[in-house]
């Protein structure tokens, strides 16, 4: 996660910052969704002002998880008016 926190903060917007995990980190799976999409969940790591999500699949869905180890990959979001 150092390594994705690093990318994220150094990046112009959002996008950037998911093209640079995606670049710099290839067997991680990295999207961007809307904030309001992850309204009720807890991010696991506040970067600036960017959320980082883990995420766990179980082959057919996605859901939020807390534990690294089970994570397939990560979900950044960031408020609309700062994007």
């Amino acid at each position: 996660m150092t390594e994705v926190a690093r990318i994220t903060l150094a990046a112009g917007s959002l996008r950037d910052a998911v093209d640079g995990v995606r670049r710099a980190l290839p067997g991680i799976r990295a999207s961007t969704v809307d904030a309001f999409d992850m309204r009720g969940e807890t991010p696991a790591l506040r970067i600036g002002d960017r959320d980082l999500f883990l995420m766990h699949s179980d082959g057919h869905c996605w859901s939020v998880t807390a534990d690294p180890l089970a994570a397939h990959g990560i979900v950044l979001t960031q408020p609309e008016a700062r994007e």
